[in-house]
């Protein structure tokens, strides 16, 4: 197993698209419930522990070699936003061109025979993560430092803020992140046995809400 890998994929430089996205934080800088570094660290805290803690479970699962559809099913049904549903395969598609690449494999193949419109991000993440000679809690940790490091980005595009104060917020948030990642990491070795339904189910309705109205509106900087 190679660490490195993990580098390498958990980089915000990887060209899987991630930057063309806030994580629901455009949304919310417009409502004014981000407003600067304070405010983007609960927003990110939240995040983290719901849709993020979902994100690296599914991710997890999938490096487990758990089955992609029942997955990606399970990843719908998580969603029930159809905006975020539509984000979310389409950044899942573009990880799985570049992991293909970056970590030819015969499942990241199969992935893409099985989904040509894309599978949910996690998914992918998590058979990317096992292409590359990773495990469960890596992906995990990949998936859920995706979950606060996109939104984090954003608002330093978004409200100018320092990204100095950006990275705090990310280095303070640090040992949730570990704690989200083991935890997401056991439900998944749990569900290998007990099947999809022992993965978490958190939801953020307000990030669904948020998702719902970005999606029509004119002009927007990023994709969601």
């Amino acid at each position: 197993m190679s660490r490195a890998a993990l580098l390498v994929l958990a980089d915000g430089r990887f060209p899987a698209g991630g930057h063309a996205h806030s994580g629901g934080a455009e949304a919310a800088v417009k409502a004014g419930r981000i407003t600067g570094a304070a405010s983007l660290e609960d927003f990110c805290r939240g995040r983290l522990h719901t849709t993020g803690t979902v994100s690296a479970a599914l991710a997890a699962a999938a490096a487990l070699g758990l089955d992609p559809v029942a997955l990606d099913e399970a990843a719908d049904a998580r969603t029930p936003s159809a905006a975020l549903r539509v984000a979310a395969r389409r950044l899942g598609r573009q990880l799985l061109r570049a992991a293909r690449v970056a970590w030819p494999a015969p499942e990241l193949d199969a992935l893409a025979r099985q989904f040509p419109k894309g599978a949910h991000q996690p998914v992918v993440l998590g058979v990317a993560a096992r292409a590359a000679g990773l495990d469960a809690e890596d992906a995990a940790y990949c998936s859920a430092y995706e979950s606060v490091s996109g939104p984090a980005t954003a608002v330093v595009r978004l409200l100018s803020l320092d990204p100095f104060d950006a990275t705090a917020v990310l280095a303070r948030l640090a040992p949730q992140l570990d704690e989200v990642a083991r935890a997401a990491a056991e439900s998944a070795r749990r569900a290998v046995g007990e099947g999809v339904d022992a993965l978490p189910a958190a939801s953020a309705p307000l990030l669904e809400v948020g998702a719902e109205g970005h999606a029509g509106w004119a002009v927007r900087l990023f994709a969601s």
